[in-house]
């Protein structure tokens, strides 16, 4: 019967002090000391912090409340130890009662980390090879991280950083899985750039020196576009004299790569399945318009040429100068002649 007030009594006790320490007065003039004043340990990991009486604090009733740990008084201050932090939200209460039966409270504030057991990239609702000039959605995946609201996402291609993203979750203690997305618009010059994100935990000037980061795996980007010609533009007409030679480029860039068609060309112009079309020798029957078509499945890239042929004149004013010549040695030969027949004549007397 004696065990069963005993039993009751101390109950009593109990309840009363968990009752008094939940009615803290935390604006108290002089307060007990925490320190470290805020605590940040990685879920897992051995963890203590010292709660000191204030000099003017009276040391009656002294105490540490906890829910987790050991606590070890030695005069005017007690020792909180953790062996192992495996609570995701704890909050030690340090108190004293003061002369007038009022408690005095300070709080430790406890922030318990996890690094996310994984990171992936990926494009949201997209598989297969992106398309040039169109908008896409990265997304970072963070599996099983904590606390959400010390996360800072960060996005990019390559070594060049894209944009930085923050939870909008409601804050949470224990871990918990949140994507974070970024609208990009691609180029040909993504094909084959390395998307990426990288985790960082924010974890205040109490945290780690250097805040625990976890970076994804690459992801490499297929950009599929139209040929776009490399090749210098044409000029509006080519004019090329008869016997010289001809090449046409219309050379193209394009993935997948594409294929070339020479179309509406002259009647003399050989067919060809090539960038370049050549002509070692262009005759008259060369001159018109060439068209060559640069294609692949995304699209069409059109180049048109117009070749223009002269004679070739030199053999002509050859022969014109050679009549010439033969009739300038002609004329003079006859006069020549004339001359000599008339010193031939003798003089009558």
């Amino acid at each position: 019967m004696f065990s069963r007030y005993v039993l009751v009594i101390v109950s009593l006790l109990v309840l009363l002090s968990n009752f008094s320490v939940s009615c803290c007065d935390y604006n108290c003039a002089d307060r007990t000391v925490f320190s470290p004043s805020r605590l940040v340990v990685k879920h897992g990991d051995p963890t203590s912090a010292t709660c000191s009486l204030c000099p003017s604090c009276p040391d009656g009733i002294f105490d540490l409340e906890k829910s987790v740990g050991i606590n070890k008084k030695n005069g005017r201050t007690i020792t909180w130890t953790v062996a192992k932090m495996i609570e995701w939200k704890t909050t030690p209460k340090c108190f004293y009662t003061t002369t007038d039966n009022i408690q005095c409270c300070t709080q430790l504030n406890v922030t318990v980390y996890k690094t996310p057991d994984l990171v992936s990239v990926s494009f949201l609702n997209h598989s297969g090879p992106l398309f040039e000039s169109r908008n896409y959605t990265l997304q970072c995946e963070v599996q099983n991280v904590a606390p959400i609201r010390s996360v800072h996402v960060t996005f990019f291609r390559g070594q060049t950083e894209l944009g930085q993203k923050l939870s909008l979750s409601k804050p949470q203690e224990k871990p918990v899985t949140e994507v974070f997305s970024l609208g990009i618009s691609t180029t040909k010059e993504d094909h084959g750039a390395q998307y990426w994100c990288q985790v960082k935990l924010e974890l205040g000037p109490d945290g780690p020196q250097t805040p625990p980061m976890v970076a994804s795996k690459n992801v490499t980007a297929t950009v599929h576009y139209k040929p776009k010609q490399l090749a210098p533009p044409p000029p509006d007409l080519i004019t090329l004299t008869q016997g010289h030679p001809l090449e046409l480029d219309c050379t193209a860039e394009g993935n997948p790569s594409p294929s070339y068609t020479w179309t509406s060309l002259p009647d003399g112009a050989p067919p060809s399945k090539s960038s370049v079309l050549s002509i070692q020798s262009v005759a008259s029957e060369h001159e018109g318009q060439y068209t060559c078509s640069v294609s692949n499945y995304v699209g069409t890239n059109i180049v048109t040429f117009r070749v223009a042929v002269k004679p070739y004149i030199l053999p002509y004013i050859v022969v014109i100068v050679l009549v010439v010549i033969a009739c300038l040695m002609g004329g003079a030969f006859f006069l020549y002649k004339r001359s000599k027949q008339h010193e031939a004549v003798p003089t009558v007397e």
